[in-house]
């Protein structure tokens, strides 16, 4: 490879790695002045890259969007990190998302350098991303709210609850967010005069308007998603963790958020919703060691699965001697 050859691939790895350039920095991170990067900034162009310049102070050189670029210039980590991102896509939950994702990985083998093809064939044929089990988000519902989101426009939209009760809502939207592959929105509710968390596949025809919202001081949306998902009908049920509520919020499973409290130093108290023999066996599958507080029920069930849990490691031991 020559010089100047090798310089004008350095220049373009330049100026896919930051939005605006200008060509003095150019010039000082190739070594070279700034007429030398003009000129490689017409070779550049000459290939079919559309490098687009602005004059006067804040100016400089950034490349735009083409309909046709030659092959594309990944590092190693960043090919293998792309592909891996478009398997996650294929099994994301959102309906249609899979074809596209299976597209962009063909068009990725096709521009890429040959000596990086062998590293995304790797990851596509060995890594198996299992598809969620979960609701299918629509990938248009996606793209709507998306948008609206980045724009900052009201939303409105048919919203079907837990319960099958159908309403309309008006909003001014925030975020949205996955969690263990659940699509969420987090949204200002205009009628009720409160935030709200949306599950997306329960959302349908959301429509986006073009009056502009001014922010209002938003509630942390992760926390707020937390929440909702901690959040089941029914009787309080109250574990007693043995552990200091720090830890507890860096190391608590989402599967079993809830209302935290410390009791003392060493001791949080968790407060959450739903049948007690479910709340029981998830808190088994945490990492921590707990005791149930209340209700009754929810110590009947804990002792119910001790019961179950105690018979199967007999069985076990007994079939499986060491």
């Amino acid at each position: 490879m020559s010089e100047v050859t090798a310089r004008t691939l350095r220049l373009l790895d330049l100026l896919q790695s930051r939005s605006v350039w200008s060509g003095d920095e150019l010039a000082a991170e190739l070594g070279v002045t700034t007429r030398s990067v003009r000129r490689d900034i017409d070779r550049l162009r000459e290939l079919g890259y559309p490098v687009l310049a602005t004059a006067g102070h804040g100016g400089g050189y950034q490349l735009g969007a083409g309909r046709s670029l030659p092959p594309l210039l990944l590092e190693q980590s960043e090919a293998v990190a792309m592909a891996v991102s478009l398997q996650l896509a294929a099994t994301s939950g959102i309906d249609g998302l899979a074809d596209g994702a299976v597209r962009a990985l063909t068009k990725l083998d096709q521009v890429l350098p040959p000596k990086l093809r062998p590293e995304i064939a790797a990851v596509t044929e060995s890594v198996d991303v299992p598809a969620p089990n979960g609701p299918v988000v629509d990938a248009e519902v996606l793209r709507v709210l998306s948008r609206a989101v980045r724009d900052g426009v009201r939303l409105e939209f048919g919203h079907t609850a837990a319960d099958g009760q159908a309403s309309e809502r008006r909003t001014e939207p925030y975020r949205v967010l996955a969690i263990d592959r659940r699509w969420y929105l987090h949204a200002f509710d205009l009628d009720r005069d409160d935030w709200r968390v949306f599950r997306l596949d329960r959302i349908r025809e959301p429509r986006a308007s073009t009056l502009r919202f001014e922010p209002r001081d938003a509630p942390d949306s992760l926390e707020a998603v937390r929440q909702a998902r901690a959040y089941q009908p029914g009787e309080p049920m109250q574990l007693r963790i043995l552990a200091p509520l720090h830890e507890v919020r860096e190391r608590m499973p989402e599967w079993l958020r809830g209302d935290l409290e410390a009791i003392d130093d060493d001791t949080t108290l968790l407060t959450t919703r739903g049948d007690p023999r479910w709340v029981a066996a998830l808190a088994t599958m945490s990492p921590f060691d707990f005791v149930p507080f209340g209700p009754p029920q929810l110590a009947e069930a804990v002792a119910d699965l001790a019961t179950k849990l105690g018979r199967a490691h007999s069985v076990a031991s007994r079939d499986n001697p060491r």
